[in-house]
């Protein structure tokens, strides 16, 4: 195994980690607690 076999694999889990993150943000189920944790700043002591 050479240098650009583990850059290649590292750019697929890199790619592959990215696809996973920004598939758990936009899922439906995590819509309703971004939506309250987005209000937060604005929520007054």
């Amino acid at each position: 195994m050479d240098v650009t076999t583990l850059r290649i694999a590292a750019t697929l889990a890199s790619f592959i980690t990215f696809l996973a993150i920004a598939w758990w943000a936009y899922s439906r189920g995590n819509r309703s607690r971004f939506d309250e944790a987005a209000g937060i700043p604005f929520q007054q002591d």
